[in-house]
């Protein structure tokens, strides 16, 4: 009961305050002879009974005299919890911690970008293994089935010596609500198309899918369509409109059988994306202290000013990355594969640097050759600021990124130096999916 009047006592305090200038002399009067009661019967530690007559009375009153302040609805105190945490959210989210999504395999195995898991016929999850895996590990379950009987068919168009499956490039959303891009792919069963949509940073490990589900016998996916685009003239061939970012490209495809023989309503594919790491940054540790090198850092890529750095519009790129801090202002770096070596010497900071240099486990170790750095969508990449034999120094109020999956990373070596402005904080705890990667960010 003392407790509970202490409470109202605070609640009169804030109508005396906030509605004194607005209330009538008679009110005013009423509103501190009640509050005065209430402390009273506190200070005399009067029995419940007593204190509980006080607080009715000053209720009462409160009741003529709270105007907004009391008695409040529901919706209004509701209303105002959800405001004061979301201010509470905002401001951590400002200047202390903020969640961030790994979108894609480059700093792999580090930190896990969204990867997939291919079933064979007739091992697809039901629907209660699908829940527990999108509870758990963030599972989006994608199965195209067969829309007719026959041989599926893939269409592939050159570019140079080298050929991919074409794609078409769009609008779409993550989680039903946020802005992404996607990748429609489209193959044909007797005459007939089947499509499957996948977000646009999922496209290199597309590629595993794909070779997954259509390798034939022994032979890679890939090297199936090799084998058939030798005799490309053989081949029924369509003009395909693919789309990158805003720029629509007309292709002449090649449609290649691979040898797979479908019935209608078996799946062409059945296949999982796992969500790639969810995790906690620290907004506030490099507020006060220099990155040192071998952190994670995330930073802003809106200053990046390369032609790497732009869309297929030319519009600049302006997300929020995480790499490796390998170099800082006045250091040398130099690629002799798989080590990275900086002023002279093998680098050190982080256990991810050892394990590239040995190659150990699933580190693939950092290269410098642009032909084994081709990108998923097959863009070659330039020998850029690191070629082979080549150094580069870091210049002032800069760094120097690099993925640990360096094969598969674009990074500085592509579109040069991250402004020191721009740096945003450090990996601190990876929060989702539940495996065994879950704690401490490395």
């Amino acid at each position: 009961m003392r407790q509970n009047a202490a409470n109202w006592l605070e609640v009169a305090d804030r109508v005396h305050k906030f509605r004194r200038d607005q209330l009538t002399d008679s009110q005013n009067q009423r509103l501190a002879g009640a509050t005065t009661a209430v402390k009273l019967r506190l200070r005399e530690k009067a029995d419940a009974s007593k204190l509980k007559l006080a607080v009715e009375s000053l209720e009462g009153v409160l009741r003529d005299t709270g105007g907004r302040i009391y008695p409040q609805s529901s919706l209004v105190e509701n209303v105002e919890f959800f405001l004061v945490a979301a201010i509470v959210i905002l401001g951590l989210r400002a200047y202390f911690i903020q969640p961030f999504k790994i979108p894609t395999n480059s700093m792999w195995p580090s930190y896990y970008g969204m990867t997939a898991e291919v079933f064979k016929p007739g091992q697809e999850p039901g629907p209660l293994a699908r829940l527990a895996r999108l509870v758990t590990l963030g599972a989006s379950n994608y199965t195209v089935a067969a829309p007719a009987d026959g041989e599926v068919m893939v269409p592939v168009f050159r570019y140079g010596r080298s050929f991919a499956v074409a794609f078409s490039q769009k609008a779409g959303r993550s989680l039903g609500v946020f802005p992404t891009l996607m990748r429609e792919y489209t193959f044909l069963v007797g005459g007939q198309q089947a499509k499957v949509t996948v977000p646009a940073d999922f496209q290199g490990e597309f590629e595993q899918v794909l070779d997954e589900a259509f390798k034939g016998g022994s032979s890679s996916f890939y090297a199936v369509l090799q084998q058939s685009l030798a005799r490309a003239g053989e081949l029924e061939r369509s003009t395909f409109m693919l789309t990158d970012g805003a720029q629509p490209v007309e292709r002449t495809v090649y449609w290649v059988p691979i040898g797979r023989m479908v019935r209608k309503g078996e799946p062409l594919m059945s296949f999982d994306i796992l969500t790639g790491d969810l995790l906690f940054v620290d907004r506030l540790t490099y507020n006060f202290i220099q990155p040192k090198v071998g952190s994670g850092f995330v930073f802003k890529t809106g200053n990046i000013r390369s032609p790497e750095m732009q869309d297929a519009s030319g519009a600049q790129i302006s997300q929020y990355y995480v790499k490796r801090l390998v170099g800082t202002p006045g250091d040398t770096l130099e690629i002799k594969a798989p080590v990275l070596y900086r002023n002279g010497k093998p680098i050190e900071g982080s256990d991810a640097f050892g394990k590239n240099a040995r190659r150990e486990g699933k580190y693939p170790g950092y290269t410098n050759d642009g032909a084994a750095r081709a990108l998923s969508d097959g863009v070659m990449a330039s020998d850029g600021m690191l070629p082979p034999g080549g150094t580069v120094k870091v210049p002032p109020n800069s760094f120097f990124a690099l993925g640990d999956n360096s094969p598969r990373s674009k990074d500085s070596r592509y579109w040069g130096f991250v402004p020191e402005k721009d740096v945003v904080g450090r990996p601190l705890f990876i929060y989702f999916p539940l495996t065994s990667r879950w704690g401490p960010a490395r």
